[in-house]
């Protein structure tokens, strides 16, 4: 009998559980999820709303969304909503309730708790993109092609800046107001006329509207504008496509040498990953040990940018000279690189010109190719670099090089690289570098040092010194730092079979005459108390010995 009341007790206690679980659960359900507390204090016009779960669904971009089920005032339809989290959608190129809100911030669409909607949870390879750096999404869809290097960028803004156009014309948020002297009006946005397009003729269209104006703001914010500075006003309305943030990181990126290693959609080294979709990195399978703050991948891509090594153990990558800003814009850029398979209906112009008519997502001007391809090995000045643990890269614009060095010289040397050292073959069709490109790039680096090409009428090969008077003096002046067969220690590699065949005799002989300046190589025609004074016949039996290891005496 006790064993029976026994029985009859847990069984009431085991109903009186069940229902708590019940009750608890459609309360959850029903009462306590975050969405309908909140709307529970959203009215419109002073009016409750009807509490409801509320979507985005776009099929053909496989969307749906509730994240408007907090951010009512961001539903079609609903954007006088007041209340907690109620802040209407910023105006965009796109419509957030045609679009979603997942393929521009990140996160789960689909959950109905905030931690699962943000991707702030355990396993969720999505997470939402950090405040500040939302126009990173805008790389899901967007190629953002024909973005120069930062300080051609920079020339161009800088431009648009000096000649007060924003006396008239917003931009980014900026400008188009008018002045207190009555100069300037609210002329049309130009935020986003990359996309839009413009008027060809807008310089005539202007000049002629100043002449017949009578009104104060055309006679006082308008001037004559050089052809010059016209073309680079328009270089920079064609990277006005409503997204600032990405197209300073992107120039940012292309100044700062990252596509010598890395790949970007099919075009860069392979010394270093792939980035074309890096920015969808799995957070979750990342090594955070040496990450400071949160476990984002923001935070990931900020350490590994400032300290390479130390958040990769191992990496070749050496630490870049950065400001806070470029590590900043790399990280924004970084984020950026991600891809998303949208329907022909839906695929951007510039996405497609990339994508399926081979465009590049860079300018193709030789300060823009030197920048993104070169500068991470030879420096944004050409001036080289020197890394711990890596061999001293060279200066390409050394003044000294480019007196004495033919453009055919420097234009085999970018195609064919220098087998056995870091300097690959750019020539390589997996690179993406062009032919076109080659004359680019020699143009700016002489450019940049201000060396015009040396005018030589001797032919290639006009040395004629003694091989072994050549050897004895190579090895007492030149191979401690060049090595005993030319294999480069603390210099260049003599011992080179693109140098020894690129390389003219008047090329070898001046540099040993000359020297280099900011490097050890010194002039060996100067007489100095610290090294041998070296005749010009010296010089020459020395070039002579260096061309035996061509197979060419």
């Amino acid at each position: 009998m006790a064993s029976l009341d026994r029985n009859k007790w847990l069984l009431l206690g085991s109903s009186v559980g069940v229902l708590v679980l019940l009750v608890v659960a459609a309360l959850r359900e029903n009462v306590w999820l975050e969405w309908r507390q909140v709307q529970a204090e959203v009215t419109v016009d002073g009016d409750a709303i009807p509490v409801m779960l509320r979507q985005v669904v776009n099929p053909s971009l496989g969307v749906a969304d509730r994240c408007v089920s907090c951010h009512v005032s961001m539903a079609p339809g609903e954007q006088s909503a007041q209340g907690p989290a109620q802040t209407p959608h910023p105006a965009v190129v796109h419509d957030p309730a045609e679009y979603g809100c997942t393929v521009c911030h990140g996160g789960q669409g689909r959950a109905t708790t905030k931690a699962d909607a943000h991707g702030a949870v355990p396993f969720w390879p999505e997470p939402m993109l950090p405040v500040g750096s939302t126009q990173a999404g805008c790389g899901t869809c967007h190629a953002a092609s024909g973005v120069p290097t930062r300080p051609v960028f920079d020339q161009w803004a800088a431009t648009f800046e000096r000649l007060d156009c924003r006396a008239c014309h917003r931009v980014d948020g900026r400008g188009g107001t008018i002045r207190p002297d009555g100069g300037g009006l609210e002329g049309p946005d130009l935020s986003r006329v990359g996309l839009a397009g413009f008027n060809p003729d807008w310089y005539d269209a202007h000049v002629a509207r100043a002449a017949a104006a009578t009104d104060a703001p055309w006679r006082k914010s308008w001037g004559e504008v050089s052809e010059t500075d016209r073309a680079l006003v328009e270089r920079y309305l064609h990277t006005r496509v409503g997204a600032p943030q990405v197209i300073s990181a992107k120039s940012t990126f292309l100044a700062s040498g990252c596509l010598g290693c890395h790949k970007v959609s099919g075009v860069g080294g392979d010394d270093g990953p792939d980035l074309t979709r890096v920015g969808e990195k799995d957070p979750g399978r990342a090594d955070f040990t040496a990450v400071p703050g949160d476990r984002s991948l923001a935070a990931w891509f900020d350490q590994h940018v400032r300290t390479p090594s130390t958040v990769v153990v191992g990496s070749q990558m050496p630490a870049m000279r950065l400001t806070s800003g470029e590590v900043d814009d790399l990280t924004l850029f970084t984020l950026s690189l991600r891809r998303r398979d949208v329907p022909g209906s839906h695929l951007p112009r510039d996405r497609m010109q990339v994508a399926r008519f081979g465009e590049r997502e860079f300018a193709s001007d030789g300060a823009t190719l030197y920048g993104a391809f070169c500068a991470g090995c030879h420096g944004k000045d050409g001036l080289g670099l020197r890394a711990a643990g890596v061999a001293t890269f060279p200066s390409v614009a050394n003044p000294d090089f480019l007196a004495v060095a033919p453009d055919a010289l420097i234009a085999e040397t970018i195609r064919r690289g220098r087998p056995g050292r870091r300097m690959r073959a750019w020539s390589d069709a997996s690179i993406g570098l062009r032919e076109s490109d080659v004359p680019q790039l020699v143009a700016h680096l002489r450019t940049m040092a201000g060396t015009p090409a040396p005018a030589d009428p001797r032919p290639a090969r006009w040395v004629a010194g003694n091989v072994e008077t050549g050897r004895r003096l190579f090895e007492r002046t030149c191979s401690g730092c060049h090595g005993a067969e030319g294999q480069g220690v603390d210099a260049p590699a003599l011992n080179n079979a693109v140098l020894l065949a690129a390389g003219t005799d008047t090329y070898f002989t001046e540099t040993i005459a000359r020297g280099r300046r900011g490097t050890a190589m010194v002039g060996f025609a100067e007489p100095s108390p610290t090294h041998p004074t070296l005749t010009r016949a010296e010089i020459e039996s020395i070039v002579t010995f260096i061309r035996t290891w061509g197979g060419q005496p």
